[in-house]
């Protein structure tokens, strides 16, 4: 098994899945957005996310999308991906397949719909993470699931061998502090939420699983790059450069504005699969502007 503390570490982009215009996975663009991502320096690669609409593909899109960026890849970076589904079966089945694909981690989201006691999901880590040799991180992202993990959980879940992180998206600081306290140095707390990259690594965090790194990969990695060089000032600058592209998510329904923006400055994202509808023509243009902003301040090219 890959050694955790390596592993579990950096920036890493929840990648968006590309589509072509009749919804279908593009693998062209797949490929492409990999070596992209991979020659700027990230420090890992995230698929099956959120971001990566992941509740909204097959069982077999999911697979073929993580031998995609396994192949891409190319060992270069750790491959992270999502295997969490609805039920305990379906994500134990989801992650042998996963690890078979040839994965290095897996992501396993909290059970959702159902509210869940603390026990129930200690039981469903823990079944998952005995199902695969590979590590798995946990991701906490309550306000889509409806089902937040407890530090206390966390902190028990930690002892698994091969549960070795999380990411946490509940946009609380306070939360990832209380994960980092709650857990050994080896356990790697990962900020989910963009705007909390530079907090968490100065906290005692370990990196990120960020979606703004779908556009800004060289600038969010170099968080991580300048925070670990003492060089924080820089690192702080370089966390600075994410707030607009953050606040404009709110412009329509996620993964929307991410993928039009990727869109604009060419790499190839398609749309988002529907129900989630194209960007209203006003949203289009705040969109725009502001890719056009950070064009004129040097921050952004077209790919």
């Amino acid at each position: 098994m890959t050694n955790p503390i390596e592993l579990s570490t950096g920036i890493i982009p929840a990648m968006v899945t590309p589509f072509n215009e009749r919804e279908e996975l593009n693998e062209p663009a797949l490929r492409a957005m990999t070596r992209r991502l991979v020659a700027a320096g990230v420090h890992g690669l995230f698929c099956l996310g959120t971001n990566g609409e992941f509740f909204n593909l097959s069982f077999e899109e999911k697979i073929r999308i993580a031998e995609i960026i396994v192949e891409e890849a190319g060992g270069k970076v750790p491959v992270y991906a999502g295997a969490g589904c609805a039920g305990t079966a379906e994500t134990e089945a989801l992650a042998v397949r996963l690890e078979k694909a040839g994965v290095d981690a897996l992501s396993v989201i909290t059970p959702y719909f159902l509210s869940y006691t603390q026990p129930e999901l200690i039981a469903h880590f823990e079944t998952v993470a005995a199902s695969v040799s590979i590590p798995v991180i946990l991701y906490n992202i309550p306000a889509r699931t409806g089902n937040a993990l407890a530090p206390k959980t966390v902190g028990q879940l930690a002892k698994v061998p091969n549960i070795v992180g999380i990411k946490d998206s509940s946009g609380s600081f306070d939360n990832i502090l209380q994960y980092i306290d709650q857990t050994p140095d080896t356990f790697s707390v990962l900020a989910g939420t963009d705007s909390l990259i530079l907090p968490t690594l100065m906290a005692g965090g370990k990196g990120a699983i960020a979606a703004t790194a779908n556009v800004f990969p060289e600038a969010v990695a170099s968080i991580y790059e300048f925070w670990k060089a003492g060089r924080f000032a820089e690192a702080e600058e370089a966390q600075r450069v994410l707030r607009d592209l953050r606040s404009a998510f709110g412009l329509g329904t996620l993964p929307s504005v991410l993928k039009a923006v990727l869109n604009y400055i060419g790499v190839e994202a398609g749309p988002a699969r529907r129900p989630v509808a194209p960007l209203t023509p006003a949203a289009d243009q705040e969109v725009r502007q502001m890719v056009e902003n950070y064009k004129r301040k040097g921050l952004l090219a077209d790919s």
